[in-house]
């Protein structure tokens, strides 16, 4: 490959890192062109871009970056596919489906989500835990909405006194 090949390549991915707040390391070992076809399929519907790469020239990418990516260096081996994403958590999920996975086939290796490093497969649980930023705003709602829920219920239910309304809330009238 020509030098102002790699060298675009690695601006690209340095574009993606960019673009992208998440994206997981996989390997792609093993995957017949079928696996891989479906694979990316589901990377599509999933709003994941999945990119196969050559680990010298992401591994310069990282180095290119503002961010310190060194701690992923480490897993550069082997087939390595990048999967970009916008929500932290969706390609964890992908991964832990049995239906896609089949034999360890792709293995997860490393991520970057929610401006930290998770190495090793043990991590995939963990980051398939993490809550969307859609999801924790929904909690926050449901925290906040509850309260009010309880008063509305009890003028409702015939308590709509004060004393009935200061008993819901769990205060003493005076």
């Amino acid at each position: 490959m020509k030098k102002e090949i790699k060298d675009t390549i690695i601006v690209k991915l340095g574009e993606k890192l960019k673009e992208y707040p998440h994206f997981y390391l996989v390997d792609v070992t093993g995957l017949d062109a079928e696996a891989t076809s479906s694979l990316r399929r589901k990377c599509f519907e999933k709003k994941i871009k999945m990119v196969v790469v050559k680990n010298n020239l992401l591994h310069k990418a990282f180095e290119a970056s503002e961010i310190d990516f060194s701690e992923l260096y480490g897993v550069l081996k082997g087939t390595t596919a990048v999967m970009f994403c916008e929500t932290a958590n969706v390609p964890a999920k992908l991964l832990k489906d049995k239906k896609i996975v089949k034999d360890g086939i792709p293995a997860f290796k490393a991520a970057y989500a929610e401006e930290g490093f998770y190495v090793g497969a043990d991590k995939v649980d963990e980051l398939s835990a993490l809550k969307s930023k859609n999801e924790v705003i929904a909690d926050i709602v449901a925290l906040l909405q509850s309260p009010a829920k309880n008063v509305i219920s009890a003028l409702q239910s015939g308590g709509n006194t004060i004393h009935g309304v200061l008993k819901t809330l769990g205060e003493r009238p005076e």
